[in-house]
């Protein structure tokens, strides 16, 4: 189909979309976050509609996704995606949804993705006279995790299901409620968690001299690893390296036996990832054989996700067609991102796939922000994973349409 065909079609079959519906859906996923490999309530919930779409649903894939398949004759097969799973932070948000698991908030949008999905899902379904193809709809866990989508692919999901032409998936972020960012090729960074175990030789706090203290020697790394960027990466390329976990003591009086700590590492490219990972591990080691520690650290990479790379000619297309539904100034380009994610691994070798995403922030709280520009107000409202994210359902049914015009565009009319 044409841009222009595409874009008429996904007016014509989302003009009666229910609005209400679709919050009341997205509202029940806010209250229930579970987290990573836990999903079992989403799934359910998720797995429950699209089998009343008349999709062929399998749950349980890679533990607990769900993957759906509508065949409607012959014609290309298009893979859309969301993620499920919640984070581990206590929401503030003051929402009268709000999570109702003390501890746990759905603060990435993984419920509006699940949302937009099922909404996509069921607005294709009633409309499948419009359309040839198949559609595979999936519902990933555990994307916050970074073993989602291999487990998913290590049970058999690009074997088991038809294999893909095209694969798409949208993500809420902050900004100006209702702009489609796109990128094509390099969108989203590859993404490291190392884990470090520092050795050392416990005591009592009065005699320190006959103690190693791992806790000062991993205080010595953070420091150290403060350099690995300013100082051992160009200013070309782009790293980020973020000590997000420092745990070691129990008491004042006792100097332990471990220090542990946990990085996240950002890269863009194979070649920069390589050498921060090198000199974070020649540091973490130096520092050791510095304070003498009794034995060597462990450092382990723990989770890693990889680039994300949009097909360029795809996402070229798909953004024409969502700027001829949503308008000309509703798509920009933000560049790459530091943030990361694993929807690309879903992709069988060879396929190419798009992800772009959707400005979420509600209009009372993006104008309530100083700032001269959409740069400087994007650091001033809240970002994912922040307990006070809380995405404008005035984008959901926004974003149904930006999926059902791309499941559109690889499908045949």
């Amino acid at each position: 189909m044409s841009v222009s065909a595409v874009a008429r079609l996904t007016r014509d079959l989302t003009a009666g979309l229910d609005g209400a519906g679709l919050e009341g859906f997205y509202r029940d996923l806010h209250r229930h976050p579970e987290l990573s490999f836990a999903e079992h309530r989403t799934a359910a919930r998720l797995a429950m509609r699209l089998r009343a779409a008349g999709f062929q649903v399998t749950e349980r894939v890679g533990r607990t996704g769900v993957v759906a398949v509508l065949g409607n004759g012959d014609g290309p097969v298009v893979w859309l995606r969301a993620d499920m799973d919640a984070l581990p932070v206590r929401e503030a948000t003051g929402l009268a949804y709000a999570s109702t698991v003390d501890g746990v908030m759905h603060a990435c949008g993984h419920d509006l993705h699940l949302t937009w999905l099922v909404g996509a899902a069921e607005a294709l379904a009633a409309a499948r006279e419009t359309w040839s193809g198949t559609l595979v709809v999936i519902g990933q866990p555990a994307e916050e995790h970074g073993g989602g989508a291999a487990a998913m692919v290590a049970d058999g999901v690009q074997e088991r299901f038809p294999r893909p032409d095209a694969l798409f998936a949208q993500h809420a972020v902050p900004g100006p409620a209702g702009l489609l960012p796109h990128t094509p090729g390099l969108i989203l960074s590859a993404s490291d968690d190392v884990e470090i175990v520092v050795h050392g030789l416990g005591g009592h706090g009065s005699r320190p001299e006959s103690t190693v203290d791992p806790l000062v020697t991993a205080a010595y790394i953070v420091t150290r690893l403060q350099t690995v960027v300013a100082r051992e990466v160009a200013a070309k390329d782009s790293a980020v390296l973020t000590v997000g976990r420092f745990h070691a003591g129990t008491q004042a009086n006792i100097i332990p036996a471990e220090a542990r700590l946990t990085l996240n590492l950002r890269t863009q490219d194979p070649v920069v990832r390589g050498r921060v990972l090198t000199s974070v591990r020649r540091i973490v080691t130096g520092e050791c054989q510095a304070a003498g520690c009794p034995a060597p650290p462990e450092i382990t990479v723990a989770a890693e996700f990889p680039n994300t790379v949009n097909d360029a000619v795809l996402d070229v297309r798909i953004a024409a067609v969502h700027r001829e539904v949503f308008g000309a100034d509703s798509v920009l380009d933000f560049g790459p991102a530091m943030g990361s994610e694993d929807f690309s691994r879903l992709a069988p070798p060879g396929v190419p796939y798009d992800y772009w995403f959707v400005t979420s922030t509600p209009a009372a709280v993006w104008d309530a922000v100083p700032g001269a520009d959409m740069a400087e107000k994007l650091g001033k409202v809240p970002s994912n994973h922040s307990p006070l994210f809380a995405p404008d359902p005035v984008v959901l049914v926004p974003g149904v349409r930006a999926l059902v015009s791309a499941a559109l565009s690889g499908l045949e009319g």
